[in-house]
């Protein structure tokens, strides 16, 4: 009978366990189907309402060291499928991107079943803010990556996009999130205890409801008036070419594409052509001073002089290479992943790439951890030095800044460039390498709110897509088809009105959220403390 009894209950605790696994992936699959992804290019916008009911269910009924290990294998799962496509970016990025997210969430989730614990009527508000919070949070330092934030899955949503020109995405997320939490909270003990969570809880869920509504009321009446702005004719050439692949050939196909499709671009009239990130790879400038190889030397000579012949400004996604002296006085070569701005056959002014992405742009460990930065290097990692100036060009009357490409990932450098005078934001992209359709649409959600957020227009020229146009509302005017070779002519409108509240204040809603989190994790903690004691005592 014992043992018949102890069979049942490891069968019931297996059961369970597989219930458990069986709900985070059916998050995880919904959160990645919420975004652009394999099955769907666009995405598919309202399963972000839903996509982490089963996360919160799961948070509640499992243990303290359950919460850690369902953590690991969430933040896998999710990540894997949801940049499935970091196995072409480099070998070592689908491993280290999802390994990330899992040591993230092995800590979220005890802190999601501490709001659950600490505050068992209205815990659920607590996880909003937690979550918020961890969404921002992430954002930053040296593993700062922003794909896969909830509000991006609304990036077709117009109405709430604009409400980033208050609160930045983090707004947007509040939005998306909270119906995942609130009926992850409601269903946490099954259906039995659904009728009377929503019951007893009935004027949050109104309040959400009267929140939301205001938000697409302002998102409609706060769109901007840009008829009577200036229209700016560009020429966005996309070769679909990853130059980087083949050496000097693959640079000479490069460079023999952009040549014969600027050309073309240019017999439509536009007052500026623009090249994709690193379209020409071999550096201009380093190559024009210091001739030490001659193949490079030799097509380097071609793109000066097919530039200088040119009747209109090029922006150029180049290496801006130079010798400089290393600390023991020696001279060494530097690099910049760099925008270089042509007119009259002269460099006007280059932009260096300030936000590099970590570990195969970037990596400032190797003293620390000098076996990784092997690891890196042996693998062909092109490593960059970091830029530190905000440039904003002028061409033709147009003040335009050009974030390169992971830098429109991140609203702080967008906001920088408006605060510092430009009209328009370019971004220079190359995601080729990915060789997927909802890889470059996920990056192209992120500019959409970077046009919301300052309330100006954003021009992307891209290696193979998403080379498109977008509103200052956050509207896609124009979007040329991804991975074929060609160019498109468009029209930018140029507007210049007044700042938004996200480009004076940045991210404070994100702070606020952060604050709220760990305010009330530290207040819920305290007052459990004091019970606890006070319930000693007697």
């Amino acid at each position: 009978m014992i043992k018949d009894q102890q069979r049942n209950q490891n069968r019931t605790a297996l059961a369970d366990v597989g219930t458990q696994i069986g709900l985070l992936f059916l998050s995880a699959l919904l959160f990645s189907l919420s975004h652009p992804n394999l099955l769907f290019d666009w995405g598919f916008f309202p399963l972000g309402y839903i996509a982490f009911v089963p996360v919160f269910i799961v948070v509640h009924r499992s243990s303290w060291p359950g919460t850690v290990l369902y953590g690991l294998l969430y933040g896998f799962v999710a990540y894997a499928t949801h940049n499935y496509w970091l196995l072409n970016f480099h070998p070592l990025s689908i491993f280290i991107v999802p390994v990330i997210y899992a040591a993230y969430f092995a800590v979220v989730f005890p802190l999601l079943k501490s709001a659950d614990t600490l505050f068992p009527r209205y815990g659920f508000l607590v996880q909003l803010a937690i979550w918020l919070a961890w969404e921002y949070l992430r954002t930053q330092g040296f593993l700062g990556y922003a794909y896969g934030i909830s509000g991006y899955s609304q990036y077709l949503v117009t109405p709430l996009v604009r409400l980033s020109a208050l609160t930045g995405v983090w707004g947007v997320s509040l939005l998306v999130l909270f119906p995942s939490v609130f009926l992850g909270n409601a269903l946490k003990d099954g259906l039995a205890g659904f009728s009377e969570f929503v019951r007893s809880r009935r004027l949050v869920a109104v309040g959400y409801a009267v929140l939301f509504v205001l938000a697409l009321v302002y998102g409609f009446a706060s769109r901007v008036d840009y008829s009577d702005s200036r229209m700016w004719r560009v020429a966005l050439v996309q070769q679909n070419v990853d130059p980087w692949e083949g050496g000097v050939s693959a640079y000479r196909e490069s460079l023999d594409i952009l040549v014969r499709q600027s050309s073309m671009a240019l017999e439509e009239d536009p007052e500026i052509v623009i090249w994709s990130e690193t379209s020409f790879v071999p550096s201009i400038n380093y190559h024009s001073r210091y001739r030490t190889n001659p193949e490079s030397f030799a097509l380097v000579r071609e793109v000066v002089d097919f530039l200088a012949a040119q009747p209109v400004p090029f922006v150029v996604g180049n290496s801006d290479g130079r010798m400089v002296r290393s600390a023991d006085g020696s001279l060494e070569r530097a690099d910049y992943n760099a925008a270089i701005l042509y007119a009259d056959g002269q460099v006007v002014d280059t932009y260096r790439k300030i936000h590099l992405v970590p570990f195969t742009e970037h990596f400032p460990y190797q003293r620390s951890l000098p076996w990784l930065h092997r690891l890196l290097v042996e693998n062909e990692t092109t490593f960059w030095e970091s830029g530190d100036e905000f440039t904003v060009f002028e061409a033709g009357g147009v003040s335009f800044s050009t974030p390169i490409c992971f830098e429109d990932t991140f609203g702080y450098l967008s906001r920088a460039f408006i605060r510092e005078g430009a009209e328009v934001i370019v971004n220079l992209t190359n995601d080729s390498w990915a060789h997927s359709v909802a890889a470059a649409m996920q990056h192209m959600a992120m500019a959409v709110f970077r046009s919301a957020e300052n309330s100006r227009s954003m021009v992307r020229s891209t290696n193979g897509g998403m080379t498109t146009i977008i509103d200052p509302n956050g509207r896609i005017l124009e979007l040329f088809p991804p991975f074929i070779e060609g160019y498109m002519i468009g029209e930018v409108p140029v507007y210049s009105g007044r700042q938004t509240l996200y480009t004076r204040w940045g991210d404070w809603f994100a702070w606020l959220s952060v604050a709220a989190a760990a305010g009330l994790l530290l207040f819920g903690a305290a007052r459990a403390l004091v019970r606890r004691r006070q319930g000693s005592a007697d």
